[in-house]
């Protein structure tokens, strides 16, 4: 797994822990300028031998540039097969056996297998733990080429390692060589935690999108920015914290659904390290057996997921339109050039004779 992460201690230890009791072997990691402890828990995993840790001073984060550089590592340092591209509030949720069994089951031919970005919604703030306290997911998620809102549906991918690959902005698409994606299924869920309490919104509100020239916020981004600088964050978070009213009347209509796998998934890691004696979810050596186990889900669930992951059927039959429609075009294009040339060929020499 490759992580690029700027001040997340509220949440880095325990998706490090549990991406590693899930089926990952080894994690890439890029500290793009943490102050909070985010890179003193980076290099705790690094001494686990479970973490290559690369420092990022740059303050202007140039995400697909970063994140495909670890990609590439991945493949022609660390021996990778699979590789997956996530983001410190991600933790990727296979829906049948581990990541690493799931992958493996994968035909050679595909080279690419998409997860769906399944969104937790804040609570109000008690201090308590994110997982504890974030229980409640979306469960209709808005259309995938909504871009004015972060709980929009989207896809996340996993890749086969490649030396060339080259990852987009977001960590939603791959290229590379070879690497056919397995469309209409996604065997993954990527449940994100995004909103996690104002303390997290100041930090993000402080990355260095807005100083990459060369990156256009989206209009959240802008949203955020916007709120940080004026009224400050607390209203912003409020704004999307679900308080009792929101979640009775969101589970009533559908539009809520209670989720408590991950809370239970980091208790089950918790107690492992309070009864060795270790603080947080720190692995302590790389020879600790997975703990995690991913049993298929019920019928009921399926056609849920089902439900929302049809969005993203829809928006890459779009996108494979538009696709061909470019392709067409510039094919167009290039035979109007030649034709040109050709012209201009024939009046050239007409001209000289």
């Amino acid at each position: 797994m490759t992580l690029l992460a700027r001040d997340e201690a509220d949440i880095v230890d325990a998706q490090i822990a549990f991406h590693l009791n899930a089926g990952v072997d080894f994690v890439i990691a890029t500290d793009n300028r943490s102050t909070d402890g985010t890179t003193e828990i980076l290099e705790s995993y690094e001494r686990a031998g479970v973490l290559c840790l690369i420092h990022e001073w740059g303050d202007d984060m140039r995400q697909a540039e970063w994140v495909t550089r670890m990609a590439r590592l991945a493949a022609t340092d660390f021996g990778a097969d699979w590789v997956i591209n996530s983001d410190a509030d991600e933790f990727w949720w296979p829906r049948a056996g581990t990541l690493k069994e799931l992958l493996a089951r994968i035909p050679d031919r595909f080279g690419v297998v998409r997860g769906c970005w399944r969104h937790f919604l804040p609570r109000p703030e008690d201090g308590s733990f994110f997982a504890e306290r974030m229980t409640v997911r979306l469960a209709r998620p808005s259309f995938a080429g909504d871009k004015t809102t972060i709980f929009h549906a989207h896809q996340k991918v996993a890749h086969r390692a490649r030396p060339d690959i080259a990852v987009e902005a977001g960590n939603h698409n791959a290229h590379g060589a070879a690497l056919d994606p397995l469309r209409f299924w996604f065997p993954i869920e990527v449940l994100h935690f995004s909103l996690r309490s104002v303390a997290q919104l100041e930090q993000k509100s402080a990355g260095g999108w807005s100083r990459n020239a060369n990156y256009v916020l989206e209009l959240h981004q802008q949203r955020l920015d916007k709120a940080a600088k004026a009224r400050g964050l607390g209203p912003y978070f409020d704004a999307f914290a679900i308080d009792n009213d929101r979640l009775e009347s969101g589970l009533a209509d559908g539009t809520l659904a209670v989720d408590v796998r991950l809370r239970d998934a980091l208790r089950l890691l918790r107690v492992r390290n309070e009864t060795l004696g270790l603080p947080g979810f720190t692995l302590p050596d790389t020879s600790t057996v997975p703990l995690l186990s991913f049993p298929k889900a019920e019928v009921h669930e399926d056609a849920a997921y089902a439900s929302e992951t049809s969005a993203l059927v829809e928006l890459d039959g779009v996108v494979r339109a538009e696709a061909r429609v470019d392709a067409v075009e510039s094919r167009i294009a290039a035979l109007e050039r030649a034709s040109w040339s050709r012209r201009l060929s024939r009046r050239s020499r007409g001209l000289l004779s």
